[in-house]
């Protein structure tokens, strides 16, 4: 690779016509607008497909036409074979572009597309089933002298027929433990489970086959040796009809959180030249065995102590997520390049002509809570900012007024760097995730940053359980909120108020909210807060929003007062002053009675709930107080984030022991284990297949008779310790109940799929 080829950034290289008149994109999200702002650059006009819940999303917007494919199940729209043709067909498309994940590597599509006389920009069906199975594309490329991860086949070599669970465990005690069971179909890293024992194994093989199964129609599985200290590293192949195979170089995506990848770079800091030219030809090799065309990736587990050792772990047969990378130290823009190679063309150039320069590192954007053990979230965008800046990109999904919800994969976008070197990109790409606005939807941005100013990320010293152990070390950020951000709250809160309020109760001064008394000091007006630890917090202020005085928690006391104001700059925008220290804030509302505050590196969330909404919370921490144990656990286990329950693990009036697995949820490719807070009776409140919201109860756990408490008299009245405060906060009109606090219940995540993942 000493020479580049003749192409600027973002472009393939060539400049003949466009390859085609029209191009269905069978996606959504980051990829579809993606692959739109190449088509829109090339001049082909574009067609994007959107389901029911989609309708407002940005890549709809973006596209010359659109078409409504069907509701927000993936099986019934992004997913639907015949959904997609009958779109392709109504619009008069060429080609259709299928992006990652859903049917991208899908042979039944390919073969669709062929039936109808449609162009599909990806491989060959041949190609496509030959990598889409394991164990084939293992036997394959093995044949071809590319080292392969020791393991088992999952078949039985006499039969053909997928391994049992029994064949498994015998397969599995050859293999030695620890080791890694996967399915056979897919990947993404969907339904993989580390197992370090045989214990173990029984409940991983569960776990994986029903992943399997349900994502990929397949459950066979395979087991593999786990590589101590495994680095993931990953070849770029382009392939024409002609027979030219070039690989771009590699990328390193070792930063993974339960074998999703969050952090990927280009070129890997550990391999020299001279492993980079042999796993290059190794993955050329493996795109010559199928016969492949277009784009591809190989994917390969490197030691990370013996970095000239390399096994092949599979073929990603489409454009990856953390492709922009390589556009970037290549200069190339790979979607064209796909096009054009699925339009006949020939690449226009050689393995000679590659060259790498600089350095790239991409960051995974996700709708995820941190805090909350990166439970999926959902929300509204209710303030966004996308920067622009010299050596950097946003591919993004979001626009303000968008609705995330749990129906899809969670990725909102990808932030990429390009640096001179290594050092350069990370610190460019932590500039643009620091100015990268996101309120109303929780965000692992904060996360992000961390992560990259990790000592062994900024050293290259890396492999695939570094985030792991980074998060068991603490590196989550804190979502704790502090006395600053309580009183750049309550301001807020009140100045929406005194704009937007309800009607006064008088007209004149005596109807202002602003606690101007006649003769005497302004009244201070208090405001209930509570922190997303569900800890209230009461806020008084005196005076008005742009110069006031404030006490937090407590009420006025002497020494605890602070001089504070809040401006309004523009939009979200306002200037926060707290004891003559400013600073640049961004503050939103949501629909459900919650203030969104974006202050330095942090974004939080507080509540601000009516005084009908905190009643009830007294209410309901005294119901749950009656009916707890010995310790302050509540009986009711909820639902940590929206999801699908797809298996109850107990039946109804079961007696069971503190931890037991009740209830699996799965949402945006993960399954979480709900389990009991304490021993007991459960009584179940959910069924598989039921849609729960977030905090939704599935199931109570009843304290066995001779343990439980004594009950509280039946005809005792359940007091509120909040007397009369007609200086609250004005309730604003219309948000739903608070919902009440969530049990302190860890759930237990395994690895799971979503449709659309990548």
């Amino acid at each position: 690779m000493s020479s580049g080829p003749a192409s600027t950034p973002g472009h393939a290289g060539h400049d003949a016509a466009r390859p085609f008149g029209t191009v269905l994109v069978a996606n959504r999200g980051e990829i579809a607008c993606r692959i739109i702002a190449t088509l829109r650059r090339l001049g082909i006009r574009s067609v994007a497909v959107h389901s029911d819940a989609d309708t407002g999303a940005r890549h709809v917007s973006l596209a010359d036409v659109a078409v409504r494919i069907g509701p927000a199940p993936a099986t019934e729209s992004y997913l639907s074979v015949p959904a997609i043709l009958d779109a392709a067909r109504a619009t008069g498309a060429d080609a259709i572009h299928p992006g990652y994940g859903f049917l991208s590597e899908n042979p039944g599509l390919a073969r669709a597309c062929a039936d109808a006389g449609i162009v599909f920009v990806g491989p060959s069906v041949a190609a496509l089933e030959a990598m889409a199975d394991k164990i084939t594309a293992k036997e394959i490329v093995a044949a071809r002298g590319v080292p392969v991860v020791p393991g088992s086949t999952g078949r039985d070599p006499a039969t053909g027929r997928a391994l049992d669970d029994d064949a498994l465990a015998l397969a599995a005690r050859d293999v030695g433990f620890p080791l890694l069971v996967k399915p056979s179909a897919g990947g993404g890293g969907k339904g993989m489970q580390v197992v370090t024992s045989a214990g173990d194994l029984p409940a991983a093989l569960a776990s994986a086959r029903r992943v399997a199964a349900r994502s990929f129609g397949d459950g066979t599985l395979l087991v593999e040796r786990l590589v101590a200290r495994p680095r993931h590293i990953e070849v770029q192949v382009l392939a024409d009809s002609r027979g030219a195979v070039v690989h771009l170089g590699e990328r390193e995506c070792s930063l993974q959180r339960r074998h999703q990848k969050v952090v990927e770079e280009a070129p890997s800091p550990l391999l020299d030249a001279a492993t980079r030219a042999r796993i290059g030809e190794a993955a050329c090799e493996v795109a010559r065995s199928v016969g492949y065309e277009g784009a591809g990736t190989v994917e390969f587990l490197v030691p990370a102590d013996d970095p000239e050792t390399f096994f092949f772990i599979e073929m990603n047969t489409r454009l990856q997520v953390e492709h922009p990378v390589t556009e970037m130290v290549t200069g190339l823009d790979l979607v064209e390049a796909q096009l054009r190679v699925a339009a006949g063309e020939a690449l226009g150039f050689a393995q000679e002509d590659v060259v790498l320069r600089g350095h790239a590192v991409e960051a995974r954007v996700y709708a995820e809570s941190p805090a909350r053990g990166f439970l999926p979230a959902t929300g509204e965008v209710l303030a966004l900012h996308e920067p622009d800046g010299a050596g950097w990109r946003l591919d993004s999904s979001l626009t303000e007024g968008l609705r995330v919800g749990g129906d899809y994969d969670p990725l909102l976008a990808k932030a990429v760097a390009h640096g001179a070197d290594r050092a350069q990109a990370l610190d460019r790409l932590d500039r643009l995730l620091a100015e990268t606005l996101v309120l109303g939807v929780e965000t692992n941005i904060g996360f992000l940053r961390a992560l990259l100013a990790d000592a062994d990320v900024r050293s290259g010293d890396l492999d695939t359980g570094l985030v792991e152990r980074f998060v068991a070390g603490g590196g989550v950020p804190s979502d704790a909120v502090t006395e600053s951000d309580l009183v750049a709250v309550a301001l807020f809160s009140l100045a929406r108020s005194d704009a937007h309020g309800v009607a006064p109760r008088a007209t004149g001064p005596w109807g202002a909210d602003d606690g101007w008394r006649l003769n005497a000091a302004p009244r201070p007006r208090r405001v209930v807060l509570l922190a997303p630890t569900d800890e209230p917090h009461e806020v008084t202020v005196t005076g008005d929003v742009s110069d006031a005085v404030v006490h937090v928690d407590g009420g006025p006391r002497p020494g605890a007062a602070r001089r504070a104001a809040l401006m309004p700059v523009v939009g979200h925008a306002w200037r926060l002053v707290v004891d003559g220290v400013g600073e640049a804030v961004h503050l939103a509302s949501d629909p459900d009675g919650s203030v969104w505050l974006a202050r330095g590196d942090r974004v939080v969330q507080v509540a601000v709930p009516t005084r009908a909404e905190r009643l009830a919370r007294s209410a309901a921490a005294r119901r749950d107080a009656s009916d707890r144990t010995d310790g302050p656990v509540s009986p009711e286990v909820r639902a940590g984030m929206p999801g699908t329950v797809v298996a109850v693990a107990v039946a109804d009036g079961e007696t069971v022991a503190a931890g037991t697995v009740l209830v699996v949820v799965e949402a945006m490719k993960m399954e979480h284990a709900l389990t009991a807070p304490h021993a007991g009776v459960v009584r179940l409140t959910a069924r598989p297949g039921d849609l729960v919201r977030r905090d939704e109860v599935v199931a109570r756990v009843e304290p066995e008779p001779d343990d439980a408490a004594a009950p509280a008299p039946a005809d005792e009245a359940v007091a509120s310790d909040e007397a009369p405060a007609p200086d609250d906060l004005a309730d604003p009109p219309g948000p739903p109940p608070m919902p009440r606090p969530q049990a302190d219940i860890p759930a237990v995540p395994v690895p799971s799929h979503t449709p659309g993942a990548p």
